[in-house]
């Protein structure tokens, strides 16, 4: 389970900044929150399903899961030899002189297998200036290795499976991916970690299609999974069929509108994704059935409906996997009890069996009325006048038993909301103008 994230220097992310999953000792008005929302991972620690993330435009929301998102990347794919004369595409920054030539620092803390683990790195454009990876069983943390520049040092616990491998390491690499393409076993689960690692856009483009396509094109208990949810979801669709991308005969002009609406993607590598149909039920004037008719998902669905099928299989599959999604901008398109209803799987013990986390920002103000959080789950940032973020909780803050987190939130009792005094005066001296 995913424990915490921790960045610095990183586009709005100046000082380093945590996020933190760990369930702090307060207790919910609501005491179904205590023992649904919260998961007991051992005596001493107890880690929260969900959390929420607030915040006006641009207050660096989504830095924060850019900064994962380019984490995640990195660890995968820094040891390519693709990448071997590349830049590193990490953005510090840029509006404080100290910062520019800094490095950008990255930090992730998860527990697998009962095993915690404590991985992070500091890079610029060039160089990886320092990474490291610590383990915990106890109260004790282990080193499995440090490294400085191009000086590393092995723990017991890895040099078995790292020894030899800092020579094959180029300064624009991670070690841990190096180790692990070079199959060591410590090294592929965690990185294994990383890849299954879901982190979404509010616009979704191609992203979480895939699983759901997958999904759909399975026999079994996958696909009956994924048409239940879509169904259940009320958007008038009975079923859905994904077409083979080679029994489509695509036009170049529709090739490429394709490819630019999914992000660029090719799956298979020689076929755009090809339609997925969604099945509708044509009725007589009494109302009752009569035939199906097929719709192409993209063409004839709203935008909403769209996003529910990207989002519907990486959910499935997260709640089926017990693992991390993170969705930036979780409410765009949706209506706010269809939000509300994706939340409430992975707080039910029922539909999240195996303890996935979801973690996503949203302006969605409703959520924070409807007794659906803890207080720890309710994150806010915000910048100061120099353009830096600030991420804090709303455990930080005393509040009454019987307040509204939603009124409160809105009358600006804990930051993170858009100043909008003269928003009118500009707009009147527009229009005089």
């Amino acid at each position: 389970m995913f424990i915490e994230f921790k960045a610095g220097n990183f586009r709005s992310l100046c000082e380093p900044m945590v996020l933190s999953m760990v369930a702090t000792h307060l207790s919910a008005r609501n005491k179904a929150l205590d023992r649904d929302n919260v998961v007991p991972l051992r005596d001493d620690l107890a880690l929260l399903k969900t959390a929420a993330i607030y915040g006006p435009n641009a207050s660096g929301k989504s830095n924060l899961v850019r900064a994962l998102r380019f984490m995640r990347d990195f660890v995968l794919e820094s040891s390519r030899e693709s990448q071997a004369g590349d830049p590193i595409p990490v953005e510090p920054f840029l509006l404080r002189e100290d910062t520019v030539g800094a490095p950008s620092s990255f930090e992730i803390v998860f527990d697998l297998k009962g095993v915690q683990y404590r991985y992070g790195f500091e890079l610029d454009a060039h160089h990886v200036h320092a990474e490291w990876l610590f383990s915990r069983q106890s109260s004790r943390e282990r080193t499995l290795f440090e490294r400085g520049f191009q000086t590393f040092v092995l723990g017991p616990d890895f040099r078995k499976e790292g020894k030899g491998l800092d020579e094959r390491t180029r300064p624009n690499a991670l070690f841990l991916s190096v180790v692990a393409q070079w199959n060591g076993e410590l090294a592929k689960r965690l990185v294994a970690w990383f890849r299954r690692l879901q982190i979404l856009t509010g616009t979704l483009d191609g992203q979480g299609r895939d699983e759901s396509r997958h999904q759909l094109e399975a026999e079994g208990p996958e696909r009956a999974a994924l048409i239940r949810l879509v169904k259940s979801l009320d958007l008038g669709i009975e079923d859905l069929r994904a077409e083979d991308p080679r029994d489509v005969g695509f036009t170049l002009e529709e090739i490429g509108e394709r490819l630019m609406r999914h992000g660029g993607l090719v799956s298979p590598p020689s076929y755009p994704p090809a339609p997925v149909r969604t099945i509708h039920l044509r009725r007589s004037a009494q109302g009752d059935a009569t035939t199906p008719v097929e719709f192409d998902l993209d063409k004839h669905e709203s935008d909403g409906t769209q996003k529910l099928f990207a989002l519907a299989g990486v959910i499935l599959g997260a709640l089926r996997r017990g693992e991390l999604l993170v969705v930036d901008e979780l409410d765009i398109r949706l209506h706010p009890l269809m939000t509300c209803e994706l939340i409430r799987l992975f707080h039910d013990p029922a539909t999240n069996p195996h303890h996935a986390q979801l973690v996503f920002t949203t302006h969605d103000t409703n959520l924070l009325g409807i007794d659906l959080f803890r207080r720890d789950q309710v994150w806010f940032a915000e910048k100061d006048r120099t353009g830096a973020t600030h991420l804090y909780s709303l455990a930080e803050f005393k509040v009454r038993s019987d307040a509204s987190f939603e009124k409160d939130y809105i009358r600006g009792k804990f930051g993170a909301i858009p100043f909008l005094g003269g928003l009118r005066s500009v707009v009147d001296e527009a229009v005089d103008a």
